[in-house]
């Protein structure tokens, strides 16, 4: 009987959700190493969400747009192998934008956010707003 006991217990231990967090995000990128290119790369030097450490790296799928800016999907690549999914539009001329995150791997598997992209010190960039994973 106890046993019983002890092993239903056990199933309940491990059948707890996962938990998530959420607040808004602020990230800073350096982009010293992007080419403007398709699978270039900005990587992230600080950032107060424990599962997107400094030294993940942010590849970006397409080539950037006619006036430098960008329309193209993204993946969050962090240290440990986990992945963020996401999109971003910058304006080319203001270097301004918008990036939509959304979904992933590993802790980052319900990632969603909706970020303001703004210049820092060239090549440098922040990214702040509302996200939960």
């Amino acid at each position: 009987m106890i046993a019983a006991l002890i092993a239903g217990l056990g199933v309940a231990w491990f059948s707890l959700p996962a938990s998530s967090e959420s607040g808004t995000l602020h990230v800073t990128k350096e982009c010293s190493q992007y080419a403007g290119g398709p699978g270039s790369f900005c990587t992230i030097v600080t950032s107060n969400c424990p599962a997107i450490p400094p030294g993940s790296k942010i590849v970006y799928k397409d080539a950037d747009t006619a006036d430098g800016g960008s329309d193209t999907d993204l993946v969050i690549n962090t240290p440990n192998g986990d992945a963020g999914y996401g999109h971003v539009v910058l304006d080319g001329k203001t270097q301004t934008g918008t990036v939509t995150l959304k979904g992933g791997t590993g802790q980052l598997a319900k990632l969603a956010g909706d970020l303001k992209v703004a210049p820092l010190d060239a090549p440098n960039y922040s990214w702040d707003g509302p996200y939960s994973y």
